[in-house]
């Protein structure tokens, strides 16, 4: 079969996170156990019912295309410079909040092309609110079957800035503080990024580390949304499959460019 296009693999791709979404509410419905895979964070049944769908029903899209998950199979650098394209997935965003039950979770699938997230679907399975977007076409969040586009505002006088619910750390609380004066709100997952692409945010600040699956979905979001999406201290556009390791750097996401964010940050160490 032909691969689709970018419009079509976007559908695709919602229903596919609806259905990894149902099957991540199946087993918060439960009382489910809870392992610690080896650098110490939680896996649960949800985490591997969610990637075997999204695994599958990906591989019927384009069965050639490489598929990266927190969950899955370990890849090494010299294979992975090879892709062009790939998937890249994270079946449980904020497995730490789906243990806790505070329904701050998200399903992310991105497509990765050059480097580039150009595809980003993250669904809240609790709220059943999709948020999609792909290069080009813009960005949009669905809820209760109404689908309607979403983009970053102009940063109001006091604004709001989105940080984890779970990893506040020291190096952030520096940050905030070279900041005007501001709102914070705590949220988990991809949600922050989320929040900054619909306007309920305006600055997205992170220290504490992450992996390139829990980014590139939401990232997706709020670039075409029209927000920035940046490495810290560079301020340089966040990018993917660039070294072996894949701990993504500290970066942020600002909503509103001409607020200018970076001046608050320039002697940050």
């Amino acid at each position: 079969m032909n691969f689709p296009e970018l419009p079509d693999l976007l559908d695709h791709c919602e229903a596919i996170a609806h259905r990894a979404g149902a099957a991540v509410m199946a087993v918060y419905e439960t009382d489910f156990t809870v392992e610690d895979k080896p650098d110490g964070s939680p896996l649960t049944a949800a985490d591997l019912a969610a990637n075997d769908i999204i695994s599958r029903e990906l591989q019927l899209l384009g069965p050639s295309l490489p598929y990266l998950s927190e969950e899955g199979a370990s890849v090494p650098y010299g294979e992975r410079l090879r892709w062009a394209r790939y998937w890249l997935v994270d079946p449980l965003d904020g497995t730490r909040e789906f243990v806790k039950r505070n329904g701050d979770f998200t399903v992310n699938i991105a497509l990765i092309e050059g480097g580039i997230p150009v595809l980003g679907v993250v669904h809240v399975p609790t709220t059943d609110t999709l948020y999609s977007a792909a290069r080009d076409l813009g960005a949009w969040r669905t809820r209760a079957g109404q689908r309607v586009a979403i983009h970053a505002r102009k940063a109001p006088a006091q604004p709001v800035v989105a940080t984890s619910r779970s990893h506040r750390t020291a190096a952030l609380e520096r940050l905030l503080s070279r900041l005007p004066a501001h709102e914070t709100i705590g949220r988990g997952s991809s949600l922050k990024f989320c929040l900054v692409a619909q306007g309920s945010a305006d600055f997205y600040p992170r220290s504490g580390p992450t992996c390139e699956w829990d980014t590139a979905a939401g990232q997706c979001v709020a670039e075409q949304a029209g927000c920035e999406v940046v490495s810290l201290p560079e301020w340089r556009p966040l990018r993917y499959n660039t070294k072996a390791s894949l701990i993504n750097p500290a970066f942020a996401v600002a909503g509103d460019p001409a607020y200018n964010w970076h001046r608050f940050l320039v002697n940050e160490n």
